[in-house]
């Protein structure tokens, strides 16, 4: 087997975007999955690309916000290269606003917004309109967002992968040897190592559970409701989900998707009597510091970690390729310090 620059253990969202990265910029790469592509967490239905709120801002949310600014051309790319949709569009979300309490916080966030976000995206808040897709809202105003977006988790690995095959990247299911750099983003089983590694906590696994209903809303933004993400999706399906489950008997799915299924049809009525077209349930990377980990793996000269996308993987995932390919391939640190492992471990060591 030939020589590589760059090797990446994990097909997930990470692995697969920093071998994209990694491609983009000459490196000849390799991809070792020993499961299948997007066996963990990123094989999922939601696929909510979405923003935190724009205030108290930090490293976290400017990184993200910048992710999400580039998926559009990011992902139009990668459609690109291997001639399949990715299910992605930036049509943005509604949320409801359960008391006054509620509606004078998302305004104060208007102004914030205006800052952060300059005028790349808005955070609104609006009257509701009654139209049948609209979450109930106690008050009768809503949060628009447009920096929201939509991709279709599966979809999206499925160009990805065959983007990689397209320039030439070897994806291998099962074992390889690992030459060049090699990248560790391996999800749960990934932060399970770095805690034996280095006697420490670095992060755990949360159960998450989601379905899908066969009902075609065309191009309705996302809604986020009590919790729960309703994303319409370019297959004619709207996901449901998630759970966070830190307690399990069963990794499966289970009888806690009937009352997510129940509260989606009651803030949205005109979802009753929707069949449901797929269950899914999975065991997402929640790094203890609620970051995603990124860059050197203390004491393993050529060895790099991405890991931790827990909820926000696919819409950190554009700048998460960026930024590792920089410092893998240039030597080029732009990791925000708060993702570091080296600043998780002195935490966690001060934590003591």
């Amino acid at each position: 087997m030939a020589s590589v620059d760059v090797t990446i253990r994990g097909g997930g969202i990470f692995g697969l975007s920093i071998a994209w990265a990694c491609l983009g910029r000459g490196a000849k790469v390799r991809v070792i999955e020993t499961r299948s592509w997007g066996a963990g967490s990123s094989g999922g239905l939601v696929g909510a690309l979405s923003p935190h709120v724009p205030e108290a801002w930090n490293a976290k949310k400017a990184f993200q916000l910048e992710s999400l600014l580039m998926a559009q051309d990011w992902w139009a790319g990668v459609e690109a290269a291997s001639g399949q949709p990715s299910g992605y569009a930036r049509l943005g979300r509604l949320q409801p606003l359960a008391d006054d309490k509620a509606v004078q916080a998302a305004r104060r966030r208007e102004g914030d917004a205006a800052l952060v976000w300059g005028d790349r995206a808005e955070w609104q808040v609006i009257p509701a309109s009654g139209a049948p897709w609209e979450p109930a809202t106690p008050t009768g105003w809503l949060v628009r967002d447009t920096l929201s977006a939509r991709l279709s988790p599966r979809l999206g690995l499925a160009a990805l992968t065959g983007a990689l095959k397209e320039l030439g990247a070897e994806l291998i299911l099962g074992e390889a040897e690992e030459t060049g750099a090699v990248v560790h983003a391996t999800g749960v089983a990934g932060l399970q190592d770095l805690s034996r590694s280095f006697g420490l906590t670095v992060g755990s696994g949360v159960k998450g559970q989601a379905l899908s209903l066969r009902f075609d809303a065309g191009d309705q933004p996302q809604l986020f409701t009590d919790g729960l993400h309703i994303v319409p999706h370019v297959d004619g399906t709207v996901a449901i989900g998630s759970t966070s489950e830190t307690r399990w008997t069963d990794d499966g799915p289970d009888a806690q998707l009937d009352a997510l299924h129940a509260k989606a049809v009651a803030a949205v009525p005109a979802l009753a009597g929707a069949a449901v077209s797929d269950r899914w349930a999975g065991i997402r990377p929640k790094v203890a510091s609620r970051a995603p980990v990124l860059g050197h793996w203390p004491g393993r000269s050529g060895h790099f970690v991405a890991n931790g996308g827990f909820k926000i993987g696919f819409g950190m995932a554009p700048k998460v390729a960026e930024v590792m390919a920089d410092l893998v391939l240039e030597g080029r640190d732009a990791i925000p310090p708060e993702f570091t492992l080296e600043t998780l471990l002195q935490k966690e060591t001060a934590r003591r």
